[in-house]
């Protein structure tokens, strides 16, 4: 049974849980602005000593994120637990294609997260070893780009570093490097995802054994799944990437998007 926390607020059930994972973007912020009951919710959670992580499918390093937020106006230490996928990302790049020459598939302003082996970024997918996609190029925003320009490269891996499909900047829908991402593997080839819904980005920002889990976030595809993925219990937002589909019969978009979700609210609120 889903339960409804709109009226009553986060604060019924925050005591039930020992950590929170909460999503940035649909969540924190709309991309423009701070939502600013959420940022009462990250206080209150401050004051009852309850551990949380920022966990966004952001294709930056954390620290990219943290200034993006303090920018916005959220104070350094709750800026300080934000866990990106492009961190995660990075990580397993250093670790596991150093020395490798890659294409960047994605918007300039991405390029942080390479920054220390720039010097293995190739001009030409052809002459790289494989693929980083952080998005789309901010001068092709048709995914029909995309079936054509990769259909030559199947042959080479992809790293994701945002599985999200896509996102709203304020009410804008903008596609992410997921939706790339599915592109390349309908037309056969082999993706690596960092992020939500998949296990290690939850393993890797904090320990969370033995503790009880409440993802908190407005994605079916990437929350609400990566939580049913872990057997941690869920929160949906309701006003977010979702809030233009059907949502007078919820059961039937949980059954569409293959989830089950234990509470959901309008938006985050204590």
């Amino acid at each position: 049974m889903t339960v409804n926390l709109t009226e009553t607020g986060l604060n019924k059930i925050a005591n039930n849980f020992d950590l929170f994972y909460i999503d940035i973007w649909g969540v924190i912020h709309n991309g423009i602005k701070l939502n600013q009951d959420a940022v009462n919710v990250l206080s209150r959670l401050d004051d009852l000593g309850k551990e949380y992580v920022l966990l966004t499918n952001a294709p930056r390093p954390n620290l990219d994120v943290m200034k993006f937020l303090k920018k916005l106006g959220l104070d350094d230490k709750k800026s300080s637990k934000v866990y990106t996928s492009g961190q995660g990302s990075l990580n397993y790049l250093n670790d596991e294609k150093k020395g490798i020459k890659f294409f960047h598939l994605g918007p300039k302003r991405d390029f942080n997260l390479f920054k220390n082996f720039q010097s293995l970024k190739q001009n030409k997918a052809e002459d790289a070893d494989y693929i980083i996609c952080t998005g789309l190029f901010d001068e092709h925003e048709n995914l029909e780009f995309y079936k054509k320009f990769l259909s030559q490269f199947t042959n080479k891996d992809m790293v994701c570093t945002n599985p999200d499909l896509i996102v709203d900047r304020g009410d804008i829908t903008e596609y992410c490097a997921g939706s790339v991402a599915k592109v390349f593997e309908e037309l056969g080839g082999s993706v690596k995802y960092f992020g939500k819904p998949y296990p290690l980005v939850y393993e890797k920002s904090i320990n969370n054994k033995s503790k009880s889990v409440l993802c908190i976030g407005d994605n079916l595809n990437t929350d609400i799944k990566g939580a049913n993925l872990q057997n941690f219990n869920s929160l949906f937002i309701l006003n977010g990437i979702h809030k233009k589909e059907n949502q007078n019969e919820l059961n039937k978009l949980f059954e569409k998007y293959q989830v089950n979700v234990n509470y959901i609210q309008e938006k985050l609120k204590w």
